[in-house]
């Protein structure tokens, strides 16, 4: 019997409408889905399960939500990649990278995306995180 090759993606963002998209965009380009729309429910999720990689939303709960749990899945899972999508560039004007050394010492993401990204864009990136 094959054992099940799926790469499997945590989702997590407060947005309902966003996340369903994200879930049903992600689940077409062949991976398995596991979401979650609060911190609380992301953190029960990593305590049992190991994404291969997680795509967080910055702002929900907390401002600095999505940094909170990249620190948490990194500390737990130092080899998942992170994906931070948020908009919170077109909100506040704040600018996020993770190309500098020092930026990805404290924000612990792999890759930052504005939300709104279009799906082959994204599963470009996926693929590339996850060296497929």
């Amino acid at each position: 019997m094959l054992k099940n090759t799926k790469k499997t993606i945590l989702i997590v963002d407060d947005d309902m409408d966003y996340l369903f998209q994200m879930k049903t965009g992600v689940q077409d380009m062949g991976f398995d889905v596991i979401t979650a729309d609060t911190q609380r429910e992301a953190e029960s999720i990593i305590e049992r399960t190991k994404p291969d990689l997680a795509i967080l939303d910055l702002m929900m709960e907390n401002q600095d939500t999505g940094f909170i749990l990249c620190h948490k899945i990194k500390r737990k899972y130092p080899d998942v990649p992170i994906i931070i999508a948020s908009a919170v560039t077109s909100e506040t004007g704040m600018l996020f990278d993770v190309t500098t050394q020092e930026e990805q010492e404290w924000i612990k993401a792999d890759l930052f995306l504005d939300k709104g990204i279009r799906m082959d864009q994204l599963q470009r990136e996926i693929k590339k995180l996850l060296k497929i």
